[in-house]
């Protein structure tokens, strides 16, 4: 039981560390019909605590990572698990270091713009999101409410995924496998989760009756068909092992494979995360960072901060080495982006960046809200900005 969920049960806070910044990301498969109902009481918590982050509804669950302090936290997490539905969340602790904290308590709702802009999130905003799904796999009927693969806990992964009969499955995206991944580990090499299922029918035999593709039908002499002959190298493994950042991809990926005929399925309780938080480096199977989607960016062994930093032109992990390319420019573009993007975008990327420098805030001081200045003021901005601005207009 990790401390936040000691803390649910205690209802006891030690004052030092009630104040304490953490991150926590969380989940829970549930059957949730009337998820929208949740929406605004939670944000208004989210918001009276200034708890920052991001959370999703929908109707099978939901899915976060919110950052504030423990207490605050813990309040959030626990108006969550109200609904009987929501308890017991599958969660994640992450520790926040000294300057994150420094920035998170040194500023208010009177701060500056800018303030809080390195902490991991934004210090006073919460999103809370009505889905479809709280992970995009496309596939509604894929459910781990009814079907779901078994969880290994991250002290007996590395015997698992050192069988040499257990196939080892990175369930994430080409840019997160990119900056670290299990040794051995089969990447898909896939750009978005729900491109998973394709890239499974078309690596093995899978067996789903109704599915064209993998009936394994082919066209005979005359026009007749007959049912082509194993590939080998294509054959359903009979062990698979699989992971992801947090856990919650696997549960779907894993729900999937057992409807498509896989036998022996497992996947790593807690994720990359917690076998890092637990797992000692000097025992890891893990190779470079695991990619985070705040603005940690990355964390190592001990969920220690990483050394990659984000390109806000595509949200892709950049390296040193990746800042050191003429195709990197802060916030239009890194060597990932940089010939995928036309002129014209960056150009648009490079306005984007000198109003955020300008101002802390892309559009403007008064963006989404009416104007607090003073006439003239407004004409002073509106002299000394105009020609950093004008390519904005």
């Amino acid at each position: 039981m990790t401390a936040i969920s000691r803390c649910f049960f205690s209802g006891h806070y030690d004052t030092q560390d009630s104040q304490s910044l953490v991150v926590v990301s969380f989940y829970k498969f549930a059957d949730f019909p009337d998820h929208a109902n949740m929406r605004t009481p939670l944000k208004d918590l989210c918001h009276q605590l200034r708890v920052s982050g991001g959370i999703i509804l929908a109707p099978e669950g939901i899915n976060g990572s919110i950052c504030g302090t423990r207490e605050s936290v813990e309040r959030v997490l626990g108006f969550i698990q109200t609904d009987s539905r929501l308890k017991g969340l599958r969660q994640v602790e992450s520790p926040v270091s000294p300057e994150e904290e420094a920035i998170h308590h040194g500023h208010s709702t009177t701060s500056p713009l800018a303030a809080g802009e390195d902490a991991p999130f934004r210090w006073d905003h919460v999103r809370v999101k009505l889905k479809k799904e709280i992970v995009t796999l496309g596939m509604p009927s894929v459910s781990p409410i009814n079907k779901v693969g078994t969880y290994v806990n991250p002290r007996d992964w590395n015997a698992l995924i050192s069988d040499p009969d257990t196939v080892v499955i990175d369930v994430r995206n080409d840019y997160e496998t990119r900056i670290g991944k299990f040794k051995e580990a089969v990447d898909p090499c896939t750009t978005a989760f729900r491109k998973f299922p394709f890239w499974v029918e078309d690596q093995f035999q899978v067996s789903d009756s109704d599915d064209e593709h993998s009936k394994g039908k082919v066209n005979g002499p005359n026009g007749s068909t007959k049912i082509e002959e194993e590939n080998p190298e294509r054959k359903m493994p009979q062990r698979v092992a699989m992971y992801c950042t947090g856990g919650i991809r696997c549960e779907k990926a894993s729900s999937y494979l057992l409807s498509k005929g896989f036998k022996e399925v497992y996947h790593l309780e807690g994720g990359i995360l917690k076998y890092l938080e637990e797992v000692p480096k000097s025992e890891s199977l893990w190779e470079g960072e695991c990619f985070v989607f705040d603005k940690r960016v990355s964390v190592g062994h001990g969920l220690e901060q990483g050394t990659f930093k984000l390109c806000y032109g595509c949200k892709q992990p950049v390296s040193d080495a990746d800042m050191e390319s003429p195709k990197w420019e802060y916030g239009v573009s890194c060597p990932y982006c940089y010939s995928l993007k036309s002129d014209e975008e960056k150009e648009r990327a490079r306005a984007r960046q000198r109003q955020f420098e300008t101002w802390g805030i892309i559009g403007g001081p008064d963006k989404g809200r009416r104007s607090t200045s003073s006439p003239n003021s407004n004409s002073i901005k509106s002299s000394t900005s105009s020609t950093q601005l004008s390519d904005s207009a």
